[in-house]
């Protein structure tokens, strides 16, 4: 145990520090209390920031744990991450700052219409599922034990984090109202498409949603060799 733990303190203590810097924040009392001292808009532009900051050290520290092989990579393996990542910038650029009672990184909740729940109508945790896809996609070519933990703790965390909000609206809403506001949502994408409970509508901000998903797209895959060192582009 002493020659395994050295190598890994730096990504242990990554891991804890993000986690509990989302956990904490998420106690509604943690949160109000927040909000009423910086304002909404500075306390999730403050959020944002520090997730960004904590997120980028946490990949860092994987990178520099040591590395024990679990799979062979092979060239097909780097096809997922570029097939999930176009829904997952699609799933964070509609589901960024919109009106959306029941999840993360919403605006204006009060102007929700449950009849025209927008991006909610897809799911209703469209950021937690990009952050999902994002980090399952990404454990099928990085198959040593650091980077699963990272990408799969990082996946996992996130399916826990809409049952775990789901619960507490229901809680915090009462029944009557959680089925109200969720009646046209659904937790796993498209439910709602196929059981006719919700039907795609477009509006002209949703071009320029579309345009931002694609250009945070390009940049990622701009990006990733500079920043990350690993071309994301698959062989041919």
């Amino acid at each position: 145990m002493t020659g395994f733990l050295p190598g890994w303190h730096e990504l242990i203590f990554a891991f804890a520090t993000f986690f509990l810097s989302h956990i904490l924040p998420a106690r509604p009392t943690v949160r109000e209390r927040l909000i009423r001292l910086a304002g909404k808009n500075c306390y999730l532009w403050a959020y944002a920031a520090l997730s960004i900051l904590l997120f980028g050290w946490l990949i860092a520290a994987a990178d520099r744990a040591p590395y024990i092989a679990l799979w062979q990579f092979s060239p097909w393996q780097t096809w997922i991450p570029n097939v999930a990542m176009p829904f997952a910038c699609l799933l964070l650029a509609f589901g960024i700052a919109r009106p959306n009672p029941l999840s993360i990184a919403s605006h204006n909740d009060e102007t929700f219409d449950p009849e025209r729940p927008g991006v909610a109508g897809v799911t209703r945790h469209p950021v937690l599922w990009a952050a999902a896809f994002w980090a399952f996609a990404h454990v099928v070519p990085n198959g040593d034990l650091a980077h699963l933990l990272l990408f799969g703790s990082f996946g996992a965390f996130s399916l826990w984090g809409m049952l775990a909000i789901d619960t507490r609206n229901r809680r915090r809403l009462g029944t009557a109202k959680w089925h109200y506001l969720s009646r046209n949502t659904s937790l796993v994408p498209l439910v709602g498409l196929t059981g006719g409970r919700w039907r795609p509508s477009f509006s002209p901000g949703d071009l320029v949603r579309l345009i931002f998903a694609t250009s945070l797209y390009v940049g990622f895959l701009a990006l990733h060799q500079p920043i990350i060192g690993v071309s994301p582009f698959p062989p041919f």
